[in-house]
């Protein structure tokens, strides 16, 4: 898919190095994944292999550096539920705040019409109000709470699950 926005690309190998270290730093908050740096792909293979590669979209700040990344990964490998993906999304934490999140979100959506993607979903820890709103923004309502679904540190974590559904995929 072609990105049409200033600074924003499909991402590439040569990306990942960068990639990874966004991802790192959104795990160091405790608020972005359930994801240790000991289970992160690492390699863009690796990577790549659960995400729908297309997808996968960088944006570089002003000094050219990547800045903020987002992927799309199939929920499901059953047929049924080829159409449903998973929103995952990393700023960089010295660019947050500057609207990035936001273009890549957009992105992510066009691409999901383009390629009948009829529900994309977001699981977000309830404490992360900043990506709440952010998926609120973009048409994603709260479908779900999870109770304690997951340890992290050995502490029992809740999750809200979003889900944004197409309104021209029928």
């Amino acid at each position: 898919m072609i990105r049409s926005s200033h600074g924003l690309r499909a991402a590439r190998a040569e990306d990942w190095p960068a990639m990874r270290s966004i991802f790192l730093a959104g795990i160091a908050t405790g608020q972005a994944s359930f994801e240790t740096e000991a289970t992160l792909p690492q390699c863009w293979d690796d990577f790549t292999r659960s995400k729908h590669p297309e997808s996968i979209t960088v944006i570089h700040d002003d000094m050219g550096r990547i800045a903020a990344w987002g992927a799309l990964a199939p929920t499901s490998t059953r047929y049924c539920y080829r159409g449903v993906a998973e929103v995952q999304l990393y700023v960089a934490p010295e660019s947050r705040g500057h609207g990035l999140g936001a273009r890549i979100l957009a992105d992510l959506i066009r691409f999901s019409e383009t390629y009948c993607l009829w529900t994309l979903q977001a699981v977000v820890f309830p404490e992360n109000r900043p990506s709440i709103q952010l998926f609120e923004a973009h048409g994603f309502r709260q479908v779900g709470y999870r109770e304690k679904i997951a340890q992290m540190n050995g502490e029992w974590r809740d999750t809200l699950l979003f889900e944004r559904r197409s309104p021209h995929i029928k």
